[in-house]
């Protein structure tokens, strides 16, 4: 109860033991010893001597990396290998909705070329065919609508069957944006026939 404070603080530094190596998060207290001046500029020397030297080596080998990376990626979208795949494109819940989409018929993809189609039409000056186009143009966006609505319906619904503890938050709309591009653009490339079942 009544012993000098400098034993007591003595007594606690003795306990903590000094991590050097990890940095501190500046508003989390602090738990040990301040370091000597010379320890600290010890550590502040090994840490410099560790980083590169020379910068534009160092940039080369981080791009070179880079491309690699690149290159695995492009090679895994062509091939479905799911160890290279982009992060928005992995796991098990992703393939399932990307075999889903691949397997049906969607008119959501056929919504480039028709939109050129419709688009060519509006511009002939010719008062029926403008009026035949923007019936199109609305007739393809109704349809693509319905058909969007319906699928999604489908999905949650197998979504929730086959992975019911699995989190699939985006999922739907992963499989949503796939129907927008044609069948052979699509990455990754499809891995199922049209009819086969997931």
């Amino acid at each position: 109860m009544f012993r000098s404070r400098a034993k007591t603080e003595k007594a606690l530094t003795d306990k903590v033991t000094v991590d050097l190596s990890q940095p501190r998060d500046p508003q989390a207290p602090k738990g040990r010893p301040t370091p000597k001046r010379s320890e600290a500029q010890t550590q502040r020397r090994r840490a410099a001597s560790s980083a590169p030297t020379d910068r534009k080596a160092a940039m080369k080998r981080q791009r070179e990396a880079r491309r690699v990376d690149l290159a695995k990626q492009r090679e895994a979208l062509a091939s479905g290998d799911e160890r290279y795949l982009p992060v928005r494109d992995k796991g098990p819940v992703r393939r399932f909705v990307r075999d889903y989409v691949d397997s049906r018929f969607c008119i959501a993809e056929w919504f480039l070329p028709l939109a050129v189609i419709i688009l060519i039409l509006s511009v002939i000056q010719v008062q029926n065919i403008q009026s035949i186009s923007l019936l199109l143009w609305l007739g393809v966006i109704i349809l693509i609508v319905i058909d969007s609505i319906g699928l999604s319906i489908r999905l949650k619904k197998q979504l929730r069957e086959r992975f019911p503890d699995t989190p699939k938050r985006g999922a739907v709309a992963y499989g949503l944006m796939r129907t927008l591009q044609m069948r052979r653009l699509r990455l990754p490339k499809p891995q199922v026939k049209r009819g086969e079942r997931p």
